[in-house]
Order: C-alpha cells, then structure tokens, then sequence
C-alpha cells in the first residue's frame, strides 16, 4: 500500500506534503498575513487617491483642457513632490515586485506596471527640471491609483474565495473539559490534550478532538463536516469528529487524533493543497503574462520609434509608448485563473467534494468510463434485510423474535435485522442463555421460549423443510437467509443483503444520459454483482476481480482509448485508484485523507462524481471565458494604444488605458464569481 501511494505521489508533481505543516495557529496567521494585505492595498489606495486630488489640479494640461488656472511660485516643484510620493508610496507593491520577478528571471505584471511607472517618472522630472515638454504626473498619479484598486479588488476577491478554510478553523472550540480520575472535569485548553484522555462533551457543545464514544449516546450535527443535514445517532464504541455539535446526551469521548492529524486539519491541508496545486489554465496564463511583457517591451519601443521616425515630438512618442505599456499590463489574465480556481475548491469544499490534485480534477470534464467499487461505494458496506418469507404467523412475529435474540450478537447481519425492527416499530423481548453455535448461528430463550436463529447447514442437518424455491432465488442474488425457529418450529426466513445506496441509481442514470459508462469493479461473485447492478442500473460488470488486478481491469478500460475515473474506498482500491485517469475516493468520516485519490467525496454519495464532471466543466469553460476576455482585450487595446486610429483623430491616454484594463479584471473577477456547482 505504501509502495503504491509512493508512486502515485511521483505522478503528481503538486504533492509536497512537506510543505503543508498545519496548526489551527498557523491557519489563523496566515489568514491574518492575507487580511493585512489587503487592507494595506486599500490604505495606499486610498492615500494615493487623496494625494491625486491636488496633482491633478497643479497639472497645466488638466488645467487646459478644464479651462482654469491655478499658479503660485514653485507650483511645479510642489507638483513634483507629490508625485515623488505618489511614485514611491502607491507604487511600491509594484516596484518591489518587479524586482522579485527580475531576480526569478521570470518577467511579468509587475515588470511591465513598474517600467510604466517608472517611464512617466523619469520623463516627467526630467520636463520640471528643464526638459521641453509636457509632464503628465496626473497620468502617472491616476494610474498608480487605478492600479492599486484593481490589486486591492482582485485580493479581496481571492481572499473571499479562500475563507471556506478560515471557517473551518473556526469551527474549533478552544477548550475542553478532561476527566481526572476522581471523576471530575476541568478545563484546559484543546492544545494540552493528549491521545488517551477522555473529555465530557454536554449537550449543545462542540466537540473538540476527533475521538470514540466511551459513554453515553447522543445525535450528533456533522452538517459543516460532511455536508450531511440529518444528525447521526451515535453510541459507545463509534467514532467522532472534533467540531461536530453534540445534540442531546452528554457524552465521554476518548481522545484518539489530536492537531495534524484530526479530521478538519487534514480537510484544511486538503482544500489548501488544491489552491495551491497549480493547473494547467493557469500555467498557461502564467506563460501568457510572461510573452506579454516581452510583447509590451517590443510594442512600446516600436510604438516609441515610429512616432519620433514620423517626425512627431518626444513627449508625445513617450506618451504612446507610456500608454501601450499600461495597456499591454496582464493584470486580468493574470488574474483569470487563480480566481477561478479559488473560487472553484470553496465551492467544491462546502459541497464536500475535496479536490487533492488540480491537474487531474481539471481532466474530470473529459472523462467516458466511471468504474465503481462495489461495496462501500454502490453500497453502504452495511447488511440490511431485503426479504422475509414466512412460514407461520405474520411478518412481525419472525421480526419479533429474530430482532430479540440478535440484540445480544455482534455480528454485521445482527444489525441489519435489529434495524429492520426499528423501522416496523416491533418491540423487543429480553433474551436470556445467549450462545453463539459456531458456523451454525445462535440460540437463546425469550419471553421463556426457545429461540434459533440458524444457518440452510443446520435446517439441512434436522431435515426440517422449508420453501427450497424462495431460498434458491434469494441466494442466486447473492443474499445471506437465516432460518428462526421458536420451540422447534420453523416461523420464516429473513434474507439480508449488502444494501444499495439510494442515489446510486440516479447517479448511473445522470451518468448514462451524458453518454458516460458506468462500470462495475468488484471482488465479490457474480450472482450478487448482477443482483446489485440490476438493482442500480449498471450494464457492464467486472466480478470476482482481487485487489491487485482491479487496476490492469482500469488498464484495459484505458487501451479502448477511453478517460478513465475510478471511484473505490482508496484501501484496497489504492493501485487501481492511481492507474485512473482521475481516482475518486469516496471517504466518509475520518478516512477522508486516502492518499491515493485526486478527489475524496467526505459524504460517500455516488451523485457527487456528477457533482465533479459537471463542476470541472464548468470550471474549465469559465476559464477559457476569462482567458479569452483577458487575451482579448489586450489584443485590441494594444493597437489602439499604439495609435493606429490616430489618424482620424482617436488616441488613448494612459488613464483611459489603465482604466480599460482595470474594468477587464473587475469583469475576470465578476465572471469567476459566477461559477456555480450544477
């Protein structure tokens, strides 16, 4: 198993886990870090905004073209001043970051707003200080402004996609109350706890570790865990998750995963490493920037050549090249991916869809074949009964005494049967003398009576004749009949089965509509994966495979030229998981953390891999869209900024241009912000 996972992680470039060391402390600074951006882009927005206000009335081609005059001694200097400021203060995100593309080899965004920055800089100190003509600081100063806003819009937004994770953290309480062995209970800090002790969770509180009932039953919300909105009854022995809410009975908990290793950490290492996975939209935008600032550089001196070659002056070929620059800057394409894909992973977590491997998630949208592992993913891995055939009395008589006798049995069929009793509302009797007969089923008295729950061997060895017909129909499907007798009487049958999940069905149909096959895997026979597949609607089946072959069946599924998604239980499904193109686990509980997937579904529900088709598809076209919208843009504005209208008398100015390109990111954000799960 380790050796598979070993690989499976070498196919996946993004999976460093090295570098996901997490802490609910380390979450709430990272947070913190991300918020104080953020607001220290909208503080020097807003700075930088008020110090526009006078730039723009000391600017002599703001004053022309408004037609008023405002002069004093020294005015230009004054002027020149608050643009030094403006430069520095507002245009330091900028300038730093150019230099930290620069120093990465890796031109970009900040390259190309920097060296605009920079070039309307420089000329117009140059006009103040002697130089023939005209300084255009107010361009300078609204750019700079224009530019912080967009940054500051754009953080906002991706840190509003982001704050699925701070919820999660959120959801932790602090403290607990730990059980001393005189019985009492005191409070410390969650922090302090450690694997072993036990803790008392009232009702109505959270619950602080992920842990096993010790005592006490309770209905337990995991509604903000799994997504699932109907509470869970629990009982001593089952397993609970830290930041569930208790309901009702007061419960103690033995502590079992603490910090790293709890449920919700390793939901938020999940969601974190597939914002950070890159995909593949968004190396391509990254690339994209990069050609662009090689574009802007090569446009803007062309552009700069041109017009000094056609005789016009200086400051008006500076302009043009200012102007192209500006237009060029890749802030929306930049900007069209991360979004998207910020805003796809909170959805997709909320939804409880964990997406591990960006890449391979991106790939769901072109998947043809789905095969499924049986059980644990068709089916709930629990036994329920299917059919009672009776031979005397009524129905409830063979539930009756059946349930009574099996309350005191451990075994999975014993569950089934009692839950058959909880839904007929059949009171239980007492049963007494309880023995388990080897290999042959159970015996016991209730209500003074003798009561068999018995095996076909042990009716075959008394020769007591039952309805042969029936029992041979329901093993054909692959179901387990036990045979009750009360004081030697044979009463009925009860047949049970791995249970079907309800939304299989709907999923296959969903599934079978968009023309993608559905394919069963399974180790069991073949009687009970046609009865099983029959039941949900699958037509091709793939029984009595073992562990090891399931991934060359996935293999031979691929050689047909088809995209492969596997979904199994990510235990024994690991190699056949990692072959898939795209490998589902489904991972209800604490199990979400199956190494091998590249999406876990934390509820276990079949209609969730429709959920991952039609999310990646809709993920990729709003992609595409932003892309497009970003690309495009610039491959109009480029030639217009140049000056190619300018003949008849249409030129864009560097404002004009820096807002034109800030209203193509406010449009990539809104856009990305529309993406929906269905």
């Amino acid at each position: 198993m380790a050796h598979e996972e070993h690989e499976h992680e070498e196919t996946h470039e993004n999976h460093d886990h090295g570098h996901h060391e997490h802490d609910h402390g380390n979450h709430d600074h990272s947070g913190h870090d991300h918020g104080a951006m953020v607001d220290d882009f909208k503080r020097r927005f807003y700075i930088s905004l008020v110090v526009t206000l006078p730039i723009l009335l000391l600017s002599p081609m703001i004053q022309n073209l408004l037609g008023f005059s405002i002069t004093f001694p020294f005015d230009q200097y004054v002027l020149f001043g608050l643009a030094t400021f403006i430069f520095f203060y507002g245009g330091w995100p900028f300038l730093t970051g150019a230099v930290d593309e620069a120093k990465n080899k890796n031109p970009g965004m900040m390259m190309l707003i920097a060296l605009a920055i920079t070039v309307a800089y420089v000329y117009s100190s140059l006009v103040v200080f002697g130089w023939a003509g005209r300084n255009f600081f107010w361009e300078l100063a609204t750019l700079i402004d224009i530019m912080l806003l967009g940054h500051w819009i754009e953080m906002r937004s991706v840190m509003g996609a982001s704050n699925a994770l701070q919820e999660l953290v959120k959801l932790m309480p602090d403290t607990a109350h730990r059980m001393k062995k005189d019985g009492s209970t005191e409070e410390v800090k969650v922090d302090v706890l450690e694997t072993g002790d036990t803790v008392l969770v009232k009702p109505g509180e959270k619950i602080p570790v992920d842990g096993t009932i010790t005592e006490g039953k309770s209905s337990i919300d995991e509604s903000m865990l799994t997504g699932e909105s109907v509470p869970v009854e629990k009982e001593p022995e089952e397993e609970v998750i830290g930041g569930s809410i208790n309901k009702e009975g007061s419960l103690t908990i033995e502590v079992k995963k603490l910090g790293k290793e709890s449920y919700l950490s390793q939901v938020i290492t999940l969601v974190e490493e597939a914002q950070n996975s890159k995909s593949r939209a968004q190396d391509f935008a990254n690339r994209a920037a990069k050609w662009l600032f090689y574009l802007a550089l090569a446009s803007g001196i062309i552009t700069f050549t041109i017009w000094l070659a056609l005789g016009h002056p200086v400051d008006m070929a500076v302009e043009r090249m200012v102007t192209v620059m500006v237009i060029t800057c890749p802030h929306a394409l930049g900007l069209a991916a991360p979004l998207v894909v910020a805003v796809s992973t909170s959805l997709s977590a909320k939804q409880g869809l964990l997406i591990r491997n960006r890449t391979q998630f991106e790939n769901a949208r072109n998947v043809d074949a789905v095969i499924f592992d049986k059980t644990g993913t068709l089916t709930k891995g629990e036994f329920g009964v299917t059919d009672i055939v009776v031979n005397q009395g009524e129905e409830k008589d063979v539930i009756y005494w059946a349930a009574s006798l099996e309350q005191k049995s451990e075994h999975p069929l014993a569950r089934g049967i009692l839950d058959k009793a909880e839904e007929r509302e059949v009171k239980l009797g007492n049963a007494e003398d309880f023995e388990a007969v080897t290999g042959r089923g159970l015996r016991g008295t209730v209500d003074g009576k003798e009561v068999l729950v018995m095996s076909p061997g042990y009716m075959k060895e008394q020769g007591i004749d039952y309805d042969t017909d029936a029992f041979g129909r329901m093993s054909e499907e692959g179901k387990t009949v036990v045979f009750v007798l009360v004081e030697n009487e044979f009463l009925g049958m009860i047949a049970l089965a791995d249970m079907v999940r309800e939304s299989a069905k709907e999923a296959i149909a969903e599934l079978k509509e968009r023309g993608i096959r559905s394919i069963m895997l399974t180790g069991d026979n073949r009687k009970v994966a046609d009865w099983v597949a029959g039941q949900i609607g699958i037509d091709e089946v793939y029984a009595e495979v073992m562990p090891d072959h399931k991934a060359d069946q996935v293999k031979k599924i691929q050689n047909e030229g088809l995209k492969v998604a596997m979904t199994g239980d990510g235990i024994n499904d690991a190699p056949a998981l990692a072959t898939a193109d795209v490998g589902i686990a489904v991972g209800s509980g604490t199990d979400v953390a199956v190494e091998t997937a590249d999406i876990v579904l934390v509820k276990s529900d079949p209609q969730d891999i429709v959920a991952v088709v039609t999310l990646s598809k809709n993920t990729y076209k709003k992609m595409v869209q932003n892309l497009w919208w970003a690309a495009g843009y610039n491959i109009v504005a480029i030639p217009l900024a140049a000056g190619v209208l300018a003949p008849i008398g249409i030129l864009l100015s560097p404002a004009v241009g820096a807002v034109l390109m800030s209203l193509s990111t406010v449009v990539v954000a809104i856009n990305a912000k529309l993406l929906k799960t269905a």
